[in-house]
């Protein structure tokens, strides 16, 4: 439906309500803890050294990693979710004390009780296109330049990484990306500015620029399956790492939560606790931003690596083509 899509154009504040109802949202708005002082310390310095001493590392990041570019996370204190749940119990409250009111309250009151519980949920706006990569973006894509990060996974569909300059090459993403259509002809990945709109691979009325076949959007809705070269490609890369570091994401939804049990030794990095803590080889409360610049330090790169924070600097990669898939006999 091209309206449809064209009107999803200008609505990229809108991909939360794009969403279809998803009911096992699991345990919201839990409280965030930071390590500080020698604590701090301690783990930052036991990060470093599971870096320094891993041959191949793989980063697993959430929606934590981008709520200093303003976007909210799903679980945090103030996540879509747990706002929702929140306005959900404040209606709950609310429309008992309307019941409890209706012994007294004339005809017309109850017309206004009524019509308050007819009101719709205010969906959360959610402006990815003016979003910009924060600090956690920027030191992912250069450590990846520098070779001492060689793949990040991502749950997100917000595009900062590959705004950061990331290429798709040394890039996993489970969820799709608000930004991304692929030709499905030759399988080319569009990146763009702007919300492509759709859901769910619908057409979105553009011709690939290669081969002049149809594009499709690539935002999962929660029935849908994850791709499966993303997957297979996070699962392998997980599989070879001797360590994974997750970066803001609570790790409650499968399979991306299981992927940092893949490796020999995993690092957790979230203000919230999660699930797989108690499997972890370490684990830091505190802001990403924070770690992120103080392990680019520490690993050698001194306090001015971010010099990506220049737009000019960054070259963001608008095609990439697919790997073909592997014939299995």
């Amino acid at each position: 439906n091209n309206n449809n899509n064209n009107n999803n154009n200008n609505m990229s504040g809108s991909y939360a309500s794009r969403l279809s109802e998803y009911h096992n949202k699991g345990v919201c708005g839990l409280p965030e803890r930071t390590d500080k002082g020698r604590s701090l310390t301690l783990k930052m310095k036991k990060l470093m050294e599971l870096v320094q001493s891993a041959k191949k590392v793989v980063v697993l990041t959430g929606a934590g990693i981008s709520t200093s570019a303003g976007i909210p996370d799903f679980r945090g204190p103030k996540g879509i979710w747990t706002m929702e749940q929140e306005e959900k119990k404040k209606k709950k409250k609310d429309d008992s004390k309307n019941d409890s009111k209706k012994k007294t309250t004339d005809s017309t009151e109850d017309d206004d009780s009524n019509s308050n519980k007819k009101r719709k949920r205010t969906p959360v706006a959610v402006d990815f296109d003016k979003a910009a990569p924060t600090k956690t973006h920027r030191a992912l894509a250069f450590l990846v330049q520098h070779e001492r990060f060689h793949f990040i996974v991502t749950q997100n569909v917000d595009g900062l990484h590959r705004r950061s300059g990331l290429s798709r090459d040394h890039h996993g993403v489970l969820h799709g990306c608000v930004f991304t259509e692929v030709c499905e002809g030759c399988r080319v990945e569009h990146f763009r500015d702007e919300d492509v709109g759709g859901m769910s691979f619908q057409k979105t009325g553009r011709q690939c620029d290669k081969c002049g076949g149809d594009l499709r959007d690539c935002l999962l809705d929660w029935e849908d399956e994850l791709p499966e070269f993303d997957l297979d490609r996070a699962k392998q890369h997980c599989a070879e790492a001797d360590l994974v570091i997750t970066l803001g994401t609570s790790l409650r939804i499968e399979p991306a939560a299981s992927l940092p049990t893949f490796a020999k030794k995993f690092a957790i990095v979230n203000l919230q606790v999660t699930p797989y803590d108690k499997k972890a080889n370490l684990i830091i409360r505190s802001p990403v931003d924070e770690v992120m610049s103080q392990l680019v330090e520490g690993l050698g790169y001194g306090s001015d690596w971010d010099d990506s924070s220049l737009p000019n600097k960054v070259k963001i990669e608008r095609h990439w083509e697919r790997p073909e898939p592997v014939e299995e006999d």
